[in-house]
C-alpha cells in the first residue's frame, strides 16, 4: 500500500509536552477486575471454540508496538465490519478518576486495517491468559475477545480480536472527534498519555505502510490540542 508523502503533525516533541504519569487508583470501586480464575476460565472457553488451524491474533492498536507476546510470523491484515474507534472510557492506565482518558477499541461497522500475528501453540493457554489479563477491564468487560475472518494476502484466516461490547461499562460509543482529541492531549495515568497512545498507533500503522484516515486527522486535531494548551506558557 503505497502512502502520499506527508508528515504528521503529531511529533514526539509535541507528545514529550503532555506526557507524565500518574498514580495508579486501582480498579474502580464497583467495577470488581478479573480474577486468576475468571482468566483461566475465558483462556479455556476461547480455545474451546478456536478455529482450526494456526492461532492468530489480529492487531489494530497498541498490540502493534508493544505486543508483549512473541509471534513466528507477521502479516497484513484487514478484518471487515469493524472499524478503531477511541469508544473505552478509561480511568486508570492512560487516565484517571479525575480525567478519565479513552482508548481505541474495534467499533462495529467498516473495516480495519492491522496486522495478524501468528503465535506459537506450545503455550497456547498461558498466551490467552495474558492477552485477557491485559485487555480486559472489568468482570463486565468492555473490550470482549472475538474470532473475526481476516483477508490477507496470503489468504483468509481467522485470527482472535478485542472488540467493543456496547455494553461494556467502560463502553462510551461514537464521540466528536474533537472531544476525543481534547480528552487525548490532556490524559494520562501510570501508563503514560493518551497523545502518547495515539502518537505510537499512528506512527506504526505508517512504518506498516498502513494509513487510517480517521486517525490522520485526529493526530491532527491532536498536535492543535497540545499547540493550544502550551501557548499561554510560551507568550
Amino acid at each position: 500500500m503505497s502512502l502520499p508523502r506527508s508528515t504528521m503533525e503529531l511529533t514526539a516533541e509535541l507528545v514529550a509536552l503532555v506526557e507524565r504519569t500518574e498514580p495508579d487508583p486501582g480498579p474502580t470501586p464497583d467495577l470488581l477486575a478479573p480474577s486468576v480464575a475468571d482468566l483461566e476460565a475465558g483462556a479455556r472457553a476461547l480455545l474451546a471454540s478456536r478455529p482450526d488451524g494456526p492461532l492468530w491474533l489480529f492487531a489494530y492498536g497498541s498490540l502493534i508496538w508493544k505486543p508483549e507476546l512473541e509471534h513466528l510470523e507477521s502479516r497484513q491484515a484487514l478484518v471487515r465490519g469493524w472499524h478503531r474507534r477511541f469508544c473505552m472510557r478509561l480511568t486508570r492506565w492512560r487516565g484517571t478518576r479525575e480525567m478519565p482518558g479513552l482508548m481505541m477499541a474495534l467499533d462495529r461497522g467498516g473495516s480495519c486495517a492491522g496486522l495478524a500475528y501468528r503465535l506459537s501453540d506450545a503455550d497456547a493457554h498461558g498466551q490467552l491468559v495474558r492477552l485477557l489479563a491485559r485487555e480486559t477491564d472489568s468482570r463486565r468487560p468492555t473490550n470482549v475477545p472475538r474470532w473475526l475472518r481476516l483477508v490477507t494476502p496470503e489468504g483468509p484466516l481467522r485470527a482472535l480480536a478485542f472488540v467493543a461490547s456496547p455494553y461494556g461499562a467502560n463502553y462510551v460509543g461514537r464521540l466528536p472527534q474533537q472531544v476525543v482529541a481534547r480528552t487525548l492531549a490532556r490524559a494520562a495515568g501510570h501508563w503514560g498519555s493518551g497523545a502518547q497512545y495515539l502518537y505510537n498507533t499512528v506512527a506504526q500503522l505508517e512504518a506498516h505502510g498502513i494509513r487510517d484516515r480517521n486517525l490522520w486527522a485526529l493526530q491532527a486535531r491532536v498536535a492543535a490540542e497540545i499547540r493550544a494548551l502550551r501557548m499561554p506558557l510560551a507568550a
